[in-house]
């Protein structure tokens, strides 16, 4: 109806922006957190062996990978109510995500069972912070049909991810690292050769207006599972989400590794905390500086200027092993780390735009959309620390030990150097690849439809 798309195309204020992204801060609170610290937190302060600690991280993973879709797919099923089809889902499950996360870093009086603890309450919190994330990030597609409004928003999100994400690492590192068993072991011991305008209401209201919009837009509906068929056969949203599937793996090895690097293959224990709020910092700072960039010079551009921007650095830290080049790493990690918040986030949209307009028939899909990218991006995350921690088991990493051995050290080295560069290289080389052949590509900066552009056959 004209009237609605008359609302529909009037920007989205500054205010409303705010209001959507201050959404995904506590998310990235907690998911911070367990990327940095719950590796270090289970083998050093809960004291389980190191396989038990990556079957933790493994299990806990891949459920949440699982989650994603179901989650998904009960979404895509649910009721319309009066502030819409996804809101009810994160306010719900809120108040539960505040008491599984709780517990997942409470420290149980007894020992024999804290395996089962702590997988069980991990499982947990995976499951009920899907039941957030999913309808939140598929959010973004009912914000505006302007490309470049949903780009500004997802900006927005992303700073404002960040720097929840900077706020969980500050304060979980100081309770870490307070409580590291190794805190009073003797530094000798250590040896580097070892080593607007609007208010709060108005984005619930256009939510309303855009997803009633979209759901009168076509007058048939195909099956799910036809329309899930469909969503797996699209041939630019298998290429984004296989590409971001490897940068993402290597991200998270160098987080969820970076704090034993830093405590067991160089001597930078007493550092931990400050280079990793350095990274975050780092992040939140560069985000305006991505956004800018893939509006002046194009998404994938972005995409390989930013997320290759870490490799020599790491590189550089696992042969140059003293406190300078950590700090100069953690700067140059940060713009690496904040280009690949935003880029997936920003080119996803595009990619769902370019579904609706190859079948007009299918409609209420983008759960679909977000819940398989973080899905296949949560199981091969969980399957690389799940065998990151088994490879420091075989090293024969001691459990609360002051002093490694020295094949620990090594394979830390391997996972924060040439596994993340391997992974980057190959996820970089899908999304050129699969691009280029496809004929697909990104939106410009002076494109303001949900149209998407073909290169000439």
């Amino acid at each position: 109806p004209s009237h609605q798309l008359t609302v529909l195309d009037q920007k989205l204020s500054v205010c409303s922006k705010l209001c959507f992204a201050i959404g995904g801060a506590p998310n990235q609170v907690a998911g911070s957190a367990t990327a940095f610290f719950l590796q270090i937190y289970l083998l050093d302060v809960a004291q389980i062996n190191p396989f038990q600690a990556s079957m933790v991280l493994f299990i806990g993973k891949a459920w949440g990978a699982v989650s994603d879709p179901v989650v998904g797919f009960f979404i895509t099923k649910s009721k319309w109510t009066r502030i819409g089809r996804l809101m009810p889902w994160m306010v719900g499950c809120t108040p539960f995500v505040v008491v599984s996360y709780f517990y997942l870093w409470f420290v149980p009086p007894f020992t024999n069972g804290r395996f089962i603890w702590y997988l069980g309450f991990y499982c947990l919190y995976q499951t009920l912070i899907t039941c957030f994330h999913v309808p939140y990030s598929a959010l973004t597609m009912f914000l505006s049909p302007d490309q470049k409004e949903r780009d500004s928003a997802t900006a927005y999100r992303m700073t404002m991810e960040v720097l929840g994400t900077l706020v969980g690492a500050a304060i979980q590192g100081q309770i870490v690292a307070s409580a590291h068993t190794l805190k009073n072991c003797p530094q000798h011991n250590m040896s580097a050769s070892h080593l607007g305008n609007g208010s709060g209401a108005e984005i619930v209201k256009r939510i309303v207006h855009s997803q009633d919009f979209l759901s009168h837009a076509v007058s048939k509906q195909i099956p799910f599972h036809k329309g899930f068929i469909l969503v797996m056969r699209h041939g630019p949203y298998l290429t984004l989400t296989a590409a971001f599937l490897f940068i993402s793996v290597a991200i998270q090895l160098v987080q969820s590794n970076f704090v034993l690097f830093c405590t067991h293959a160089v001597d930078l224990r007493d550092h931990f905390q400050n280079i990793v709020l350095t990274i975050l910092v780092s992040a939140v700072v560069s985000i305006p500086l991505w956004q800018w960039f893939l509006e002046r010079f194009g998404k994938k551009k972005a995409a390989f200027c930013g997320i290759t921007w870490i490799m020599p650095f790491t590189v550089m830290l696992v042969f140059i092993p003293n406190l300078v080049v950590a700090y100069v790493v953690a700067v140059s990690s940060g713009l690496s780390v904040a280009a690949s918040l935003l880029l997936p986030w920003s080119m996803l949209p595009d990619v769902v735009d370019d579904f609706r307009l190859a079948n007009p028939c299918c409609k209420g899909y983008e759960a679909i959309f977000y819940s398989f990218y973080v899905f296949f991006t949560k199981f091969a995350a969980g399957i690389s620390l799940g065998v990151s921690t088994l490879c420091l088991e075989f090293a024969g990493y001691d459990t609360g030990a002051c002093r490694q051995p020295a094949q620990v050290a090594y394979t830390l080295k391997l996972l924060i150097g040439a596994a993340p560069v391997a992974f980057i290289v190959t996820g970089l080389l899908i999304l050129l690849r699969g691009f280029t052949c496809g004929g697909f590509q990104f939106p410009n900066r002076n494109m303001t439809s949900i149209s998407v552009y073909y290169t000439e056959k």
